[in-house]
């Protein structure tokens, strides 16, 4: 009798301390609203980019830093009108809470304005920054600044809302956007304007409209070759963190692009560095997080980008040998004095210096088709750089979908594959779970107060 009254209480004693942890935490994930909020999202990096990046950088043993933060949740993308989504939609779930067609940006289907999280701090006092390696313009960035009903029309009049939206911090790729007297309205606005590494690095602006390039930002692995002067993603955020640190608190996005720019042309060695790039820049922010005490870290894909996964027979080696993207490999190519595609000595000398590979004769003309060949819904303009990038997957065993299904995709190539989402700080016990991306704004907003 003793025992069983012994037990009955240990098992009573035990439930009472479960109850009790599990009101704490419910009570904490309620009540607890941080400061500042950083939103980090690596642009189509699902589970198998973080997975390719693990193994090219550590090893089977290893781990991104990411995967160290205590909350996790898979994520489902899927657009208003799409089973797989384009940035575009992705990006507008992710900043407004609220499911949008491929291809328009900061607007509901039929065409309505939204207000994203961003506006929501903005709107309650609190400062605001987006930084991409990127267009600044592009549908990321576009989804937490501004309304547009395709993405493919004016990329300038996002430029021209960012700024009348007087986000204080704007980094990233662009500049060839903010046509006419934009840049010259933004100075008279308050921004610093700066377009380059030291310019980053002296500037003390509250305000920074930082444009670094044309376009996107280079890969990380060509910036050699283009002696580029560009900051990398982890100083563009240091000082974003830095200039919009005050009292009040504030949001900051942080998009790491190339990821999937990287995925779309098959190129596993860009995954790996940019992805990493990406990992590091999470580490400095959980870090100063850490610190602070009173900051929200999320980070969190899009969308996932060509299926991509760690095969058995990957040859780590060659890739991790290879010294140019498919980018600027393309790049190198002369043209046909016949004009059928490109000369081949020029392919056979560019993808055996930066990539490792001799090519026959035969293997020279099969490429020289696929490229004179390729089709494809998006990104046209690629299609030589993604077929070059298939080549080299395919020499060295890539686990990833398959060029024709990349060729007839209305998104280029993603799929919809849910991924991950980390979270660290205050507030991040309410990430967990299967979740929609359209949650992921809204639960700041409960956090904050907001309506959103």
């Amino acid at each position: 009798m003793k025992l069983i009254k012994f037990l009955t209480f240990t098992f009573f004693f035990i439930f009472c301390l479960n109850v009790a942890d599990t009101a704490k935490a419910f009570t904490l994930g309620k009540s607890a609203q941080p400061k500042n909020v950083i939103v980090m999202i690596g642009d189509g990096m699902g589970a198998g980019q973080i997975e390719i990046a693990r193994q090219l950088e550590y090893g089977k043993n290893g781990r991104l830093f990411l995967e160290s933060l205590p909350y996790t949740a898979l994520v489902h993308t899927y657009s208003a009108n799409r089973m797989i989504t384009d940035s575009a939609a992705a990006g507008t779930a992710l900043a407004t809470g609220k499911k949008t067609n491929n291809e328009m940006i900061g607007v509901t289907p039929d065409g309505k304005e939204i207000d994203s999280i961003l506006d929501a701090f903005k709107t309650n006092g609190k400062r605001t920054g987006i930084l991409t390696t990127n267009s600044v313009t592009d549908a990321t960035p576009a989804a937490f600044s501004a309304s547009i009903a395709n993405r493919w029309t004016n990329q300038s009049d996002i430029a021209r809302q960012q700024i009348d939206h007087g986000i204080d911090v704007i980094m990233g790729g662009g500049k060839k956007y903010f046509r006419g007297n934009l840049i010259a309205q933004a100075k008279k606005k308050g921004y610093t304007v700066i377009e380059d590494q030291i310019g980053l690095s002296k500037t003390k602006g509250e305000k920074i409209l930082g444009l670094f390039s044309p376009h996107h930002m280079s890969f990380k692995i060509d910036r050699k070759h283009y002696k580029s002067d560009e900051p990398f993603l982890w100083e563009m955020s240091k000082k974003a963190i830095d200039t919009l640190n005050n009292k009040n608190g504030f949001f900051l996005m942080i998009e790491g692009a190339r990821i999937d720019h990287a995925a779309h042309s098959a190129d596993l060695t860009s995954v790996w560095l940019e992805t990493k790039e990406f990992d590091e820049t999470v580490r400095q922010v959980k870090s100063w997080a850490e610190k602070d005490s009173q900051t929200l870290v999320i980070v969190v894909a899009d969308h996932e980008t060509m299926g991509l996964s760690g095969t058995e027979p990957l040859n780590i080696r060659s890739l991790k040998s290879a010294s140019a993207s498919p980018e600027y490999i393309v790049s190198q190519f002369k043209e046909a004095t016949d004009g059928a595609g490109y000369d081949k000595n020029s392919i056979y000398q560019a993808l055996k210096q930066y990539a490792g590979m001799e090519l026959s004769d035969r293997e020279i003309n099969k490429l020289n088709q696929r490229m004179m060949n390729a089709r494809g819904k998006v990104y046209t303009k690629n299609k030589e750089i993604w077929e070059v990038g298939s080549y080299i997957a395919e020499r060295n065993y890539a686990g990833i979908i398959s060029r024709k299904i990349r060729s007839i995709s209305s998104a280029g190539g993603h799929t919809g594959n849910p991924v991950i989402l980390f979270a660290y700080g205050t507030g991040a016990e309410e990430f967990h779970g299967v979740m929609d991306n359209t949650e992921v704004p809204r639960k700041i907003a409960e956090l904050m107060g907001y309506d959103l």
